[in-house]
């Protein structure tokens, strides 16, 4: 059984430096019709639950810490019985919304998780906050990659950089250094918003540059 991607779009909000703001976050799901990981159990576990079915979720891989995308951790964690994985750089702001609490284990650059005959490799991508991580899944020979790039690259530009933990430079080097050095055709699967692909953003580099976000 090959590797499939399933996506769940929850809703709720994300809070930092006082502010509040609606969210519609992207949840992935990667496996097969027994084992799956997830990325990202933003919001509504309910939802995920549903898209995961009977299958047994193998881990919990967070992009980064920002609330909307771990609120809802501890009960996903609950529900499903899965270890959840964050980078050590993140650990300010999982410690704001879980104070009692820690990840059951830490993401670095380069750690690979196996799922389904295929590999997500973590790619630590600073910038839009200090540990933020992509995963890259590189199937059987041949096959299209494809890159889950959580807050750090979207259709039409970076994540945002405007708050606490954050910077611009930082971003853009993660993006022009780690990602747009990967093949053209590689989609990205964005923790928001649509998907787009290396090849259709590369080319805008030097604009986000210039507009500094």
């Amino acid at each position: 059984m090959a590797a499939r991607i399933d996506k769940v779009v929850t809703s709720g909000t994300f809070s930092l430096d006082g502010g509040t703001w609606d969210v519609d976050n992207n949840v992935w799901i990667i496996g097969n019709d027994l084992q799956v990981i997830i990325i990202d159990p933003a919001h509504d576990v309910d939802a995920i639950a549903e898209a995961v079915g009977d299958r047994e979720v193998m881990g919990i891989l967070l992009t980064h810490g920002h609330d909307d995308h771990i609120r809802a951790v501890a009960e996903a964690q609950d529900r499903f019985s899965a270890p959840v994985f964050l980078h050590e750089a993140d650990r300010m702001l999982w410690d704001a919304v879980f104070p009692d609490e820690a990840p059951d284990d830490v993401i670095e650059d380069g750690d690979t998780f196996e799922i389904a005959g295929v590999t997500l490799e973590a790619l630590h991508t600073p910038g839009h906050s200090p540990g933020s991580v992509c995963f890259l899944l590189e199937d059987e020979e041949g096959s299209t990659p494809v890159l889950f790039s959580g807050d750090t690259l979207f259709s039409g530009g970076p994540g945002a950089t405007g708050r606490s933990y954050s910077d611009f430079g930082t971003i853009i080097a993660s993006i022009r250094e780690r990602l747009l050095t990967l093949p053209a055709e590689t989609a990205v699967n964005t923790g928001h918003g649509d998907s787009t692909t290396i090849g259709a953003e590369a080319p805008h580099l030097d604009e986000w540059i210039a507009r500094g976000h």
